[in-house]
């Protein structure tokens, strides 16, 4: 393997709310980006920034020295990729590098494919949502061989700070960690605000007030303001975090472990779709925490 560095010829698959500003960054570092999306108006605006626009998946990984994938599923990614011919675009001593939030089993299915063709394959999902990708201030967790890891540093640098966790799959397993820690905070900001709103306090002040204590974090900091604001336009869409809090229940499930935590915010998040939370920001949790509350209060006025 060799180094990937600027100037490379990188297929990008997948240009929505975040992958689409990965790829420009990619594009403005220097990277020759070929970007596909299933919907092209979504790729467009990468033009300005030097990258050209593949018609299939196949165009965009045509003579690519590293193929990024950032659709929304594993099963996604398998239709796409490795339910036809479009990894065969893919030379042998390429890299596949899916920064996709996949199920582990899913993940490492296709690195056995994928090694089987001579293509190095690096699971690296990352956090950070649409701010972080805009900013290239993405956490990327990656997991794969360490020698192949080092070889994309340069990769990743546009893109954020990535770190090897261990071998392929262990970065969808730390996906699924930061993705249990993210729910709780986004529940605890949730219940929090809507226990000080509840007492006249004004959320917009409590979040300045709480920022710098113990009780500071980038959820309280982005999606509190969001919280306030009630602006629930999807930077990062909630039922994205429901998709990874299921994957995790089930990998948990299949470890023998008992989640409580997890399983209560699955719940949560699964009631909040059935709200009417698909396509809003997780943020908009917060709406369903005062809908519980406020159905809770009836019932006890009615018994």
């Amino acid at each position: 393997m060799a180094e990937i560095a600027p100037g490379a010829r990188i297929a990008f698959l997948g240009t929505g709310i975040m992958g689409g500003h990965m790829a420009r960054r990619l594009a403005q570092a220097g990277f020759r980006v070929a970007a596909w999306n299933r919907s092209r108006a979504k790729a467009e605006p990468l033009l300005a920034c030097g990258a050209t626009i593949a018609q299939t998946p196949e165009g965009a990984l045509e003579g690519a020295q590293a193929a990024v994938v950032m659709l929304s599923t594993g099963a996604v990614i398998d239709e796409v990729l490795f339910s036809g011919a479009a990894l065969d675009a893919l030379k042998p001593g390429a890299m596949l590098v899916v920064m996709s939030s996949i199920p582990v089993e899913t993940c490492r299915a296709q690195a056995e494919v994928a090694a089987a063709r001579g293509i190095a394959y690096v699971d690296a999902p990352v956090s950070g949502g649409e701010v972080g990708a805009r900013e290239g201030t993405l956490a990327i967790l990656a997991g794969g061989d360490d020698a192949t890891i080092a070889d994309l540093s340069p990769l990743f640098a546009p893109m954020g700070r990535a770190t090897r966790i261990g071998p392929v799959g262990t970065g969808q397993l730390a996906k699924l960690a930061n993705q249990i820690i993210v729910g709780a905070a986004m529940a605890g900001v949730a219940e929090a605000f809507a226990f000080a709103a509840k007492g006249g306090a004004d959320l917009k002040n409590l979040r300045t007030a709480l920022m710098g204590g113990f009780g500071d974090s980038k959820v309280l900091n982005l999606h509190g303001a969001r919280m306030a604001a009630r602006d629930f336009v999807p930077g990062s869409p909630a039922q994205y975090q429901l998709k990874d809090l299921k994957t995790a229940q089930a990998l948990a499930g299949e470890m023998g472990l008992s989640l409580t935590l997890l399983d209560t915010l699955a719940g949560l998040f699964t009631d909040m779709m059935a709200h009417g939370g698909t396509d809003r920001d997780v943020s908009a949790i917060f709406e369903e925490v005062e809908r519980r509350s406020a159905a809770h209060a009836r019932m006890g006025e009615e018994a």
